[in-house]
């Protein structure tokens, strides 16, 4: 396991930082230009390996894509969804959830067998909440108890179906379109809130028949999916850790450029400004159905808040460097409503709370979040030498934020799970 030590940044944080390609729309990107027709060019593609997952699994069933990773740029020779061919061995997908979960409802309506593995953390992540929908369309799915590895047999006809989730999430409301691509009949997804909605955008700029009415969307069959040349934005959910460096840094100003401001996504946005955070929104436009703009963030005297209900599905990501930004803060914060923290790459209400007690913050853990006590302002004091991100990117990631504020270094272990999101996130550290 790799380990990482960072240390207190004791000058000006003056900087313009190129935050990586959106992960949820690189990943989205693989899988409509591999199923469309025609050549479909990827520009400011993320590089990290749960994308990289994603575009070997097509190039497993047949697909051409060209890969260059300096450039980050991606050329997929589309082969329409009639044309894909059974793989030859299992398709691993690595530690990604995202991956794991748009493929298994893709894959149910495939011709031939396919078996999706992932690494120890992904094995652990519960998947019931897509193979029970995909069974009632018709799917055959066997599982190891509801999780990893997932073998899906083909020849299924899948049938429509109307699904009411009972959580938020735009990978189980993906996973069902994608299979309701295969399916007979109109596909119906509605949720209890808004989840992110990237493939809702993909899936029309390719020319799917499909219609988002408030928190319900429809899908109808039979589309032509045409190949389209795709920008990704910045990733927010990569960009609000260099939000909250900024926020809680001494005399910082840091403009994080190409920014993606989807709606479904800018929870974040909505905390900052709860918590005066000093921002602003510059050059905002819109590529390939995203608004994108460049988000300058400043040091701010912040104030503690509560974040609760429809909010969450918008921020889920960004909750462990929220944590940081909310010990920096006067008051107390409370998060609630956050109960599917618990499923995600860790129990991230646990080593979020484990993490700011190693920061020396006083925290309390709840059944569905957390209460912060801030320290308004004041540098962390941690009481342990070293914190372990338990296999989590973004734990490690949000360690090494409060380590630039901190009154000694902080040995973060297990930092190469980074890679999965952010590969040249401690490069910019250093650089600061």
């Amino acid at each position: 396991m790799a380990n990482k030590q960072v240390q207190a940044l004791n000058k000006a944080a003056r900087a313009e930082i190129d935050i990586p390609g959106d992960k949820s729309i690189s990943h989205r990107s693989i899988i409509f230009g591999s199923i469309s027709e025609g050549t479909t060019h990827v520009s400011n593609f993320l590089t990290g390996e749960d994308c990289v997952c994603t575009m070997k699994a097509f190039q497993a069933l047949g697909v051409k894509i060209d890969f260059n990773e300096s450039t980050k740029e991606v050329t997929i020779e589309g082969k329409g969804m009639g044309a894909l061919t059974a793989p030859s061995e299992d398709i691993y997908l690595g530690n990604s959830g995202t991956g794991m979960r748009l493929l298994c409802g893709l894959f149910a309506g495939l011709p031939f067998d396919t078996t999706l593995t992932g690494d120890e953390s992904l094995s652990s992540r519960p998947m019931k909440r897509v193979t029970e929908p995909l069974a009632k369309m018709g799917a055959k799915i066997d599982s190891s108890d509801g999780k990893a590895p997932l073998k899906i047999h083909g020849g299924s006809q899948l049938q429509a179906i109307s699904h009411e989730s009972k959580i938020a999430s735009a990978q189980v409301k993906s996973c069902i379109l994608l299979a309701g691509l295969n399916a007979q009949g109109t596909t119906v997804v509605s949720e209890p809130e808004k989840s992110r909605d990237h493939t809702e955008r993909m899936m029309q700029s390719f020319g799917a028949n499909l219609k988002v009415d408030g928190l319900k969307v429809s899908l109808e069959p039979g589309s032509k999916l045409i190949a389209k040349d795709i920008v990704v934005p910045g990733d927010i959910s990569s960009a609000a850790f260099f939000m909250v460096a900024a926020a809680i840094l001494d005399d910082a100003e840091l403009k994080l450029k190409g920014v993606g401001i989807n709606p479904s996504r800018t929870g974040i946005i909505d905390v900052l400004d709860a918590m005066k955070v000093s921002y602003k929104l510059e050059n905002e436009t819109e590529v390939n159905n995203e608004p994108i703009a460049d988000i300058v963030v400043s040091s701010s005297k912040i104030q503690a808040t509560t974040i609760e209900g429809d909010i969450i599905p918008r921020l889920i990501d960004e909750i462990p460097v929220i944590s940081i930004l909310a010990a920096q803060a006067e008051g107390t914060t409370v998060i609630k409503d956050a109960a599917e923290l618990k499923v995600k790459e860790s129990n991230r209400i646990a080593s979020t709370v484990n993490m700011l007690k190693a920061l020396g913050v006083k925290v309390e853990d709840t059944d569905d979040g957390m209460i912060i006590e801030g320290r308004v302002g004041q540098a962390f004091e941690p009481v342990e030498d070293s914190i372990c991100a338990d296999g989590d990117h973004r734990l490690a990631m949000s360690s090494a934020i409060a380590a630039l504020k901190s009154n000694k270094p902080i040995n973060i272990e297990q930092v190469e799970f980074v890679a999965t999101s952010f590969p040249n996130f401690f490069d910019i550290i250093e650089a600061l």
